[in-house]
């Protein structure tokens, strides 16, 4: 009883914990939210895309406890590995959080090509993120890079997204084809660089917003279910002990009977 009390305060404590920090990255969140849908306007987002090089950037946690969340994200990323692969395809992926890289790593390791832990470990912020998106766009090769992670909606819904960014060369491809590769075409291009310098500027630009939405989004969705998860546990412990302490209670009456009982034949057998 005493360690099922002792476990329904830790619960609380990380409920207040998650629901403090949730607060304060919420806001961040949906302020986010402002810099990368312009981009999806301006660029596109084509998941459908076929394309050789895809590379997938699984976003997770580096803590469990925190419902499905986790799970969700890596059954997605496998999905996505399987359709964007072929025999001429190759699909590789970068994981963000210690949690997806322990359930990736079992079946996939080889297509593992890099991995980033403890990046909650301070506030997030963009110029993080913006060099973190640098770094992988220097170590990886990529037609498309498609970036799974959770989307927040409120502290029990969140829904799983995928967002994908495309090369300039294939940008520049699609568009010639006349593929849906957003209103980019519908603007004139003045000054001294061309359409592929330009491209390519705001290709990295763009990925540098998505993932810094991504990995707010994600971050919240997270407390939000560790809330959630710890809401529960507190709730599951506070009936544990309720039934405990009914057991407990009924076999100490039981015993207290069973000695008077005792007593009172004991004297009755005295007195005759």
């Amino acid at each position: 009883m005493k360690s099922v009390k002792n476990i329904q305060k830790i619960t609380k404590a990380m409920k207040m914990v998650a629901a403090s920090k949730l607060r304060a990255v919420q806001t961040r969140t949906e302020n986010s939210r402002g810099l990368w849908q312009p981009f999806t306007a301006l660029l596109g987002d084509a998941p459908s895309v076929n394309v050789k090089k895809n590379v997938i950037v699984a976003i997770t946690s580096d803590k469990g406890l925190c419902g499905g969340i986790n799970s969700t994200s890596v059954k997605v990323s496998k999905a996505l590995q399987k359709m964007t692969s072929g025999p001429e395809k190759e699909s590789k992926y970068v994981i963000l959080g210690e949690k997806g890289k322990v359930q990736l790593i079992r079946d996939s390791r080889k297509h593992i090509e890099m991995t980033v832990s403890e990046l909650q470990k301070n506030p997030i912020n963009y110029t993080q993120v913006a060099v973190l998106a640098d770094d992988i766009l220097k170590n990886v090769e990529y037609d498309a890079i498609r970036v799974v992670f959770n989307k927040f909606q409120s502290v029990i819904s969140f829904r799983p997204t995928l967002a994908t960014i495309l090369s300039p060369e294939v940008m520049e491809k699609e568009s010639e084809s006349g593929g849906k590769v957003g209103q980019l075409d519908s603007y004139e291009i003045e000054g001294g660089e061309t359409k592929s310098e330009i491209l390519q500027n705001l290709t990295e630009f763009q990925f540098s917003c998505v993932m810094y939405n991504a990995v707010l989004e994600n971050a919240c969705s997270e407390l939000g279910a560790r809330m959630s998860a710890m809401d529960s546990s507190s709730r599951n412990a506070g009936e544990m002990l309720d039934r405990l302490t009914l057991t407990y209670n009924r076999t100490r009456q039981a015993s207290i009977t069973t000695e008077l009982t005792e007593i009172i034949s004991g004297a009755s057998a005295l007195e005759g």
